[in-house]
């Protein structure tokens, strides 16, 4: 038997739905955010890397995946997304386009280290990528994007920032520090030793015990940091504290990749050991100009997706399943199989998720397969319903059944979709999709309205509808529930102030008080609710 490759990973069908989750979380983030999706190659020429990431890193010295092709040219497999980026962003000449310009990737990469937990050889990462605004505005931008998506996963993380300094102050740390570090090479391991001249500040990164011992009482690069970069950082924490973001200053935060410039942070979880980071990055204001571009200065983070999922699952973290089957179509003999293959055709091409028997099971097995897979109706075709030309559906919570005929199969299937097969009740009466009129009504009540605004194409509020509904069933008593579809009720969308979706908005005395903006996990959206009651 072959087996997979040291460091790399299966992604079973079990388990992609985390994967997608994780994807799409940060795809409508990134959206929000008004940034644009760049794909650049799996590899690269080597020269890219040992010039952009530098030739004194773990990464360029120990990690990369190098070798000849048929040409005899160096290519490498990325180890990072950032490098590549800036290679398209010269070569394409975007430099002459709209600045700033704004991007995000999700890509594979691959480094040559010892595998652990959340740590492989071939990893993910999503990235963010924002060239040509200097403004210490542009890196909280970039912090509260990464904050926001780290939320957005129901992840508790701790923000460490730093500075440090552009190369004009960074000159005298570098001397500071190799007066600091001289006396105490014996200490230093192997690798810190031959940083020592061509880059003291490495020295700070290493994870060696010995070395981090040493580490702790050397200078402070903020003691070193000239007026401009003193500014820029101030502005930054400035813009932290007002947009209500935590932080910490960690003097040690210097990242493993020469580029940095200035702004350098950290987004750190417990949990997976003393490599706690999920996402950091920073600005590099030098690194275009050093690959061959102009004077563009340039800010961004990377977020490990395999670190990120250890996390969730070890935070309990929410994370949706995959959508169930709306229908499944079992059949009794071989012509009723043909007519379930048929119909489930029929219901896919409208949209709908719909499965059938391909095992030739009985009808008993059909069932039991039916509710693994969560199916919400199964639909039993046999001799008699061939006759009748129509199925006995039934509803796999209620136990109730319906004969429904062939020939408006997805008619009644669009009236029982997924999102709206709970029945939620507010007052007595069953939740449903609100025209305009009916919702301008409720908001005449006494209680207060809880509205949540979707779209069918949207794939966070298809996420968010079965949490939205779960607790609308269990504060029925004490609010009011709705649902409105901004495609259908385009007008009421507008009057309340919806420009993106999902939105659960609180209404109280007929005005909005408080809005919960895209998906949340079920505790943050019930603690929501809880405060708007």
């Amino acid at each position: 038997m072959i087996n997979i490759p040291k460091g790399t990973k299966d992604v079973l069908p079990e388990d992609s739905y985390k994967w997608r989750y994780v994807e799409n979380t940060a795809r409508e983030i990134a959206r929000l955010y008004c940034l644009k999706e760049l794909r650049t190659p799996t590899f690269e020429h080597t020269e890219l890397f040992n010039r952009g990431v530098g030739d004194t890193t773990d990464v360029v010295t120990k990690e990369m995946y190098t070798f000849l092709d048929k040409g005899n040219r160096s290519i490498t497999l990325k180890p990072e997304g950032t490098s590549g980026a800036v290679r398209s962003f010269i070569e394409n000449g975007m430099a002459s386009g709209v600045l700033p310009a704004k991007m995000y990737y999700i890509t594979p990469a691959f480094r040559y280290e010892r595998p652990q937990a959340g740590r492989l050889r071939e990893f993910h990462q999503f990235g963010v990528e924002i060239f040509g605004a200097k403004g210490a505005d542009t890196d909280a931008e970039t912090i509260l994007l990464a904050d926001t998506f780290l939320k957005k996963l129901g992840l508790k993380t701790r923000l460490h920032i730093n500075s440090i300094g552009c190369p004009a102050c960074r000159a005298a740390y570098n001397k500071a520090l190799r007066e600091y570090f001289e006396p105490h090479l014996d200490k230093l391991c192997y690798d810190c030793k031959t940083r020592f001249e061509k880059n003291p500040l490495r020295l700070l990164d290493c994870k060696e015990e010995a070395c981090r011992e040493v580490n702790k009482n050397a200078p402070s690069i903020l003691d070193y940091l000239c007026d401009d970069c003193k500014a820029h950082f101030s502005e930054l924490k400035e813009r932290l504290t007002e947009a209500g973001v935590e932080y910490t200053v960690d003097p040690r935060i210097v990242r493993g990749l020469d580029y940095y410039t200035r702004t350098v942070f950290e987004f750190v979880a417990d949990g997976i050991g003393a490599q706690g980071t999920v996402c950091a990055g920073g600005r590099y204001d030098g690194l275009i100009r050093s690959l061959g571009g102009g004077d563009v200065p340039a800010v961004g983070f990377a977020a490990g997706i395999e670190r990120l999922l250890i996390v969730m699952e070890q935070s309990g973290a929410e994370i949706p399943c995959d959508e169930a089957p709306t229908a499944y179509f079992a059949g009794m003999d071989e012509a009723s199989r043909k007519k379930a293959f048929e119909l489930t055709t029929t219901l896919r091409n409208h949209g709908i998720v719909a499965e059938c028997d391909h095992m030739a099971r009985s009808i008993k097995a059909q069932f039991k397969y039916a509710d693994k897979t969560g199916a919400k109706y199964v639909a039993v075709i046999g001799g008699s319903e061939l006759e009748k030309g129509a199925a006995t559906v039934k509803n796999m919570a209620t136990g109730e059944a319906d004969e429904v005929e062939f020939a408006h199969i997805a008619e009644y299937f669009e009236k029982n979709k997924t999102y709206l097969q709970k029945k939620i009740y507010h007052g007595g009466n069953q939740m449903k999709q609100v025209t305009g009129e009916e919702f301008e009504e409720l908001l005449k009540g006494d209680k207060t309205v809880f509205a949540d605004f979707w779209a069918t194409w949207c794939a966070p509020c298809r996420m968010l509808a079965p949490i939205f509904e779960g607790l609308a069933e269990k504060y029925a008593d004490k609010a009011v529930f709705v649902k409105v579809n901004v495609d259908e009720q385009t007008e009421t969308a507008i009057k309340c102030g919806v420009s993106s979706i999902p939105n659960v908005i609180a209404f109280r005395g007929g005005k909005a008080v408080a809005n919960s903006l895209g998906y949340v996990p079920e505790n943050e959206l019930e603690d929501f609710i809880i405060e708007n009651l």
